[in-house]
């Protein structure tokens, strides 16, 4: 068993103790199962209708909030299809949010648990990588993370757009035109006054929404040492991010995350977008459903999908009358488009899929944040020591939900400037990384003319508008937990992740069989930028932990050790020790068309007429933040561009204002939300009903 599996599992024995004494726990689980028999939410096939308006492939972070939107208007049917459970029966282990380090629901059933191929440059290792099987997906599993990208990756997207074709204002991506979205999915509540006495957080309540669906907030509980991090990174040159949710992302700062600060419980998709809703007679949600495959027409028409509940196992056909949306993540989505024969055609023939479209770029440009730790011993408070304390004393101190609720959120952002250790050093970098454009090219993946001319715009983007500019290169977190082993409780961590990478991989199916996982290849660390920038975080996470007042609780390193300074040992410990920071995304790009794109910038697929796919896998680059907040602001958008068009209103992302071009709803019933003709959309007002149901819910749940 690894050291991280035996502490996980340390943990566990430590917070067993603690759950039982806190008090409001089986209360919350009784609540939450009564307030589920209102909810739309079937585990039996032969409930659903034979057709529906929009069938939504994936329950997870980007298809809750559109079967929310979306079936608002009473004149649309809304079907999601969910390939996990409900999570109903290991509630707390994802409403908890310690539990998310210490129940963790990763290598459950509730986990897709895909694994890479070996990676050549990473120990020939296959490497982990978790995505939640669930309904809420990820969402649900995650670490609760809120941070968005900032305006200089939001508007390279929108830039990588400008040559798209039909008029679209390639700005409606761009940070000023994305920036409502977010806001719109957003309660902001600031930290308490006990948590906020101790990390001091510097924020802007104009750049936050008040009245969304999810809950962004903070534990009701931090550990003293959380305080150190911000005035440490500023002894080294680091400033304070003012409040990262306005767009400047780089610098130090403890995040939001996704808590509920009513309850201290984990905000996710179907707790904010779901349970609070009065029943929805146009609304089925179906768990334990595997989307197969869509169904098209010989004009290329999404007509339905097929989905299945077991591999090897019957399926059933489901017709859509408008539209498809693919919603299933970064490996998923692309997993079902080329079961369904849309993707490159050598990778559809070879796996016996029959290619309907041949479009080369599905699967490409694969990535994610890859990420490693240095650990040293500590006389500071740790949530290990915490908890040997309060089980030797006979008092656990879980008995406290705020207490529950401490996850570890103090972060860095450090440019390219900070760990070169100079600007001029940076551009240095940068000039070195532009000089192997073409040998970048030659051993990419795929050698597709358009994929390549895609390629050769990310890489670009990557080098010139983000390897010299103040977004961040290298994440840094500091994380408290500590080890659980008896008598090492007292470890702390630096994290850190690299953000842009210039390697890019490809997702790749190799049988016809949706149920089987499809090959992942990110090629980690094959470009030598990145072994670079990895390297320079080793050491300024050795700086960090060597300045004070941090410096002052930490003492010795235990790993990977003093004795580890030379450059190649460095380079061979990030090599064998990098896992996942749980980003994947881009396999589906948003790119115009003759550059290998998969989506135009209203989300539809190139080539079939009435498929969308709105998650992660759209984004043409990678951004210097946690995925959840992108993905939850491009589904808010996504379920607007959609009703915009089938509900004939004007068009927020056209600047001339036009209608939609499917105005055939008459029977528009909006269910609250107001959309201001030409603007941006304002946050959604629940009906009358759902506020007294949302609002009963969260009194009962305080009280007990």
């Amino acid at each position: 068993m690894s050291q991280r599996a035996q502490s996980l599992l340390l943990y566990t024995l430590f917070l067993v103790p603690a759950a039982l004494c806190w008090a409001g726990e089986r209360n919350l689980r009784d609540l939450h199962e009564q307030h589920l028999k209102a909810r739309t939410i079937v585990s039996d096939p032969t409930q659903l209708s034979q057709t529906y308006d929009f069938i939504i492939a994936g329950g997870g972070t980007a298809g809750l909030v559109l079967a929310s939107r979306l079936s608002e208007d009473s004149n649309h049917t809304v079907l999601v299809l969910e390939a996990g459970d409900t999570g109903d029966s290991v509630i707390s282990s994802i409403l908890v949010p310690e539990y998310a380090f210490t129940h963790s629901l990763l290598q459950t059933s509730y986990d897709w648990g895909y694994n890479t191929l070996p990676q050549p440059y990473a120990g020939n290792r296959a490497l982990y990588w978790p995505r939640g099987k669930v309904l809420g997906g990820s969402s649900a599993v995650n670490g609760m993370y809120l941070v968005r990208p900032s305006h200089i990756e939001y508007d390279t997207w929108a830039n990588l757009m400008q040559s798209q074709d039909g008029g679209l204002d390639a700005d409606a991506w761009s940070w000023n035109g994305h920036y409502p979205y977010m806001k719109k999915t957003e309660t902001y509540s600031p930290p308490v006054p006990s948590v906020q006495s101790v990390i001091n957080i510097d924020y802007n309540l104009d750049f936050h929404g008040s009245d969304g669906p999810l809950h962004a907030s903070y534990p009701g509980y931090v550990l003293p040492v959380v305080g150190d991090w911000i005035p440490t990174l500023q002894n080294l040159g680091v400033p304070e991010a003012p409040d990262q949710a306005g767009g400047q992302t780089w610098g130090s700062f403890v995040a939001t995350s996704a808590i509920n600060p009513n309850n201290w419980t984990r905000s996710y998709s179907r707790a904010a977008y779901i349970d609070p809703l009065p029943p929805r007679s146009n609304l089925d949600i179906l768990v334990n459903a595997t989307v197969t495959k869509i169904l098209f027409d010989s004009n290329m028409t999404a007509t339905g999908v097929q989905f299945g509940i077991v591999k090897g196992g019957p399926v059933t056909t489901i017709n859509a009358r408008k539209e498809v949306i693919l919603a299933a993540g970064a490996i998923g989505s692309p997993n079902i488009l080329m079961h369904s024969g849309v993707g490159p055609k050598d990778v559809l023939t070879a796996a016996g899929v029959p290619v309907l479209l041949d479009l080369e770029g599905v699967g490409q440009h694969l990535q994610d944040h890859i990420s490693s730790s240095l650990v040293w011993q500590t006389t500071a408070a740790t949530m290990g020591s915490q908890y040997a304390a309060g089980a030797a004393n006979g008092v656990p101190n879980g008995q406290s939900s705020p207490f529950l609720s401490f996850i570890n959120s103090a972060t860095c952002y450090a440019n390219s400037s900070i760990l070169m250790g100079s600007y001029d050093n940076a551009v240095s970098l940068q000039q070195t990384v532009l000089g192997l454009l073409n040998s970048s090219m030659a051993n990419f993946t795929s050698q597709d003319p358009g994929v390549l001319e895609g390629f050769k715009a990310l890489y670009l983007a990557n080098a010139q508008d983000f390897l010299t500019s103040s977004v961040g290169q290298v994440e840094f977190l500091l994380f408290a937990n500590g080890d659980f082993t008896p008598g090492n409780q007292q470890t702390i961590s630096i994290q850190f992740a690299l953000q842009h990478p210039f390697s890019q991989g490809r997702l790749y199916i190799t049988t016809n069989d949706t149920f089987d996982s499809p090959s992942l290849d990110p090629r980690c660390l094959s470009h030598i930028a990145d072994v670079t920038l990895m390297r320079q975080a080793v050491k300024f996470a050795r700086q960090i932990a060597a300045t004070p007042p941090l410096s002052t609780v930490l003492g010795t390193e235990l790993s990977p050790g003093p004795a580890i300074t030379a450059d190649a040992d460095i380079d061979a410990f990030v090599a064998n020790g990098i896992q996942t920071e749980f980003h994947p995304a881009n396999t589906l790009a948003m790119l115009p068309q003759n550059q290998g794109g998969v989506v135009d910038a209203r989300l539809k697929v190139y080539g079939l007429a009435n498929v969308r796919v709105i998650d992660a896998s759209i984004f043409p680059v990678q951004f210097a933040a946690h995925m959840q907040w992108p993905v939850y602001s491009l589904a808010e958008a996504g379920a607007e561009i959609i009703r915009t068009y089938y509900n004939g209103v004007p068009d927020p992302f056209d600047p001339n204002g036009s209608t939609g071009s499917n105005n055939n709803s008459t029977n528009h019933n909006n269910n609250g939300t107001n959309t201001k003709s030409g603007g941006a959309p304002s946050a959604s007002a629940p009906s009358v009903f759902t506020s007294a149901i949302a609002l009963l819910f969260a009194a009962l749940v305080v009280v007990l």
